[in-house]
């Protein structure tokens, strides 16, 4: 590769998008906005909707069949205990109930485990309480990585994808083709340039709005910066897929769109996809952005290391390396 190539396309993609002001200050703008308006709508309310977390939802001990029958109390099964405990202690869960045995767990300073707890004991029921303790999550907490990751999501689709269709229909593909420079050396640049474009302007955001409403924090900055760059590197080689052949503006927008908007309503960007049909949740997986939301959470809310994350880096790059090799290997001049 031609290193002098490679970093003339590179400078010349970052003062291109350096120098369109409204394009820079929306990737600002909207992220915030969005934060600062959900963290003011959800500052003084709680939710409406009862969630009790299921341990052995196939089992029913005498004391939890009435429970189990109360409606307006979403019953979300799990498989493993501390993990679902910590849910318990974030105030993500107002219980967890070991169907069971008859055990059941919650928080000391919830108003809904207080409540819950009423109903589920009722009579003389011989269950077993156990107590934890731990400050809430709030719904901005939750909120910030999808919000951030939706931000990503357009800005790498259409920030490559739908400019090196600009490209190529204004003609400016055609010349570079009578260059030296090669597809891979091109590609690269574009490629580079908007990841670490990306990754600057969220650090950004995330220090900034973070200063003001105080996010959940409970892993590595490290790991979360490692899941941001992951997860951008393969949302950008999803967009060489849109670029590698098109020369219609049209076409374009609307496939990317065709790509983003599932996406984003499918991947939890809005809200969880715990308790949704499993078909839903196995259909999310075939995104990148899931498993970039998803990783993001798991540091913030659940205190994950890089070991626990592992398994979405490890899909988001093997995403990457198949969008980058179908992109690079279709892409056309003209």
């Amino acid at each position: 590769m031609g290193l002098r190539r490679f970093f003339a396309v590179f400078k010349a993609r970052n003062l291109e998008f350096i120098r369109d002001r409204s394009a820079l200050s929306w990737n600002i703008v909207l992220p915030v906005l969005i934060v600062f308006g959900f963290a003011f709508a959800f500052s003084t309310g709680g939710q409406n909707l009862f969630k009790v977390g299921l341990l052995s939802p196939q089992q029913q001990s005498p004391g939890t069949e009435h429970f189990l029958q109360l409606k307006h109390i979403q019953f979300i099964p799990v498989e493993e205990l501390e993990p679902a405990i910590t849910k318990v202690e974030r105030h993500q869960l107002d219980m967890l109930l070991d169907s069971r045995s008859g055990r059941y767990w919650i928080n000391d300073q919830s108003t809904n485990g207080y409540i819950l707890e009423q109903l589920l004991r009722g009579g003389d029921n011989p269950l077993d309480k156990q107590t934890v303790t731990g400050e809430p999550i709030r719904y901005v907490d939750w909120l910030i990585p999808g919000v951030l990751g939706m931000n990503i999501m357009f800005s790498s689709l259409f920030g490559v994808g739908y400019v090196i269709v600009r490209y190529r229909k204004n003609g400016v593909l055609k010349r570079l083709k009578a260059t030296p420079l090669t597809a891979v050396e091109f590609l690269t640049a574009q490629v580079m340039s908007r990841l670490w474009l990306i990754v600057i302007v969220t650090s950004l955001v995330y220090a900034g709005t973070n200063l003001l409403v105080g996010f959940r924090m409970y892993g590595s900055y490290l790991t979360l910066l490692l899941v941001l760059v992951v997860g951008t590197f393969s949302m950008i080689c999803l967009s060489l897929i849109i670029a590698a052949r098109l020369s219609s503006e049209e076409t374009a927008n609307g496939l990317l769109n065709l790509i983003s908007w599932p996406m984003m309503m499918l991947s939890g960007v809005w809200f969880s996809l715990e308790g949704s049909p499993p078909l839903i949740q196995q259909s999310a997986q075939i995104f990148p952005l899931t498993h970039m939301i998803e990783a993001a959470r798991a540091i913030m809310i659940d205190g994950a290391g890089l070991l626990d994350i592992t398994p979405h880096l490890l899909i988001m790059l093997a995403m990457s390396a198949v969008f980058m090799t179908i992109g690079a290997r279709s892409f056309k001049w003209e």
